[in-house]
């Protein structure tokens, strides 16, 4: 067998390597894929019912505030543990969830909104802080943490008595 036979056999061998172990390693990438899409809850969206007509602009863009609705309807496990700091605790709220969704079915769909959130700046920009937070990852304790830093300095008179987040495991 010549030089150039040799060489030509040893790509064709070295390829078929490359080209065996790229297989092996999709297939663990997948099979790893997979267990972890196993190991994860699937999120199931909440229903809700159309936003009301309240009758006047609300007090941010309503994409915005839409946003916002839709933050609480989704994950009531958040903002059911974040303070609001505008004084709606007169009006019942526990939280800052309250200040969006005022009933869920057992379970969880809104079936009535509570439209608080359309006239007062203090619970929507609370919310979409709390939504941006929970966005880039972070969890509920360090929501409500951040939340606190930021908004009770000046505005405690005006805290709900949100309870707080259940301990880590």
């Amino acid at each position: 067998m010549n030089t150039q036979s040799r060489v030509t056999v040893l790509l064709g061998i070295a390829g078929l390597a490359l080209a065996t172990s790229a297989v092996i390693a999709s297939q663990s990438a997948t099979a790893k894929s997979a267990a972890g899409a196993a190991a994860k809850p699937a999120v199931v969206r909440k229903t809700v019912p159309p936003l009301p007509n309240v009758g006047f602009a609300p007090v941010r863009p309503m994409d915005v505030v839409r946003a916002t609705y839709d933050f609480a309807a989704q994950h009531p496990e958040i903002l059911n543990y974040v303070p609001c700091y505008c004084g709606c605790g007169s009006q019942g709220h526990k939280a800052n969830e309250n200040c969006f969704v005022a009933r869920r079915d057992p379970r969880g769909n809104v079936l009535e909104w509570d439209t608080h959130g359309f006239g007062c700046a203090v619970c929507v920009d609370v919310a979409r802080e709390a939504m941006q937070m929970y966005s880039s990852g972070a969890d509920v304790r360090s929501i409500r943490a951040a939340i606190e830093r930021k908004w009770t300095p000046g505005n405690a008179a005006g805290k709900t008595p949100t309870p707080l987040p259940p301990a880590k495991h």
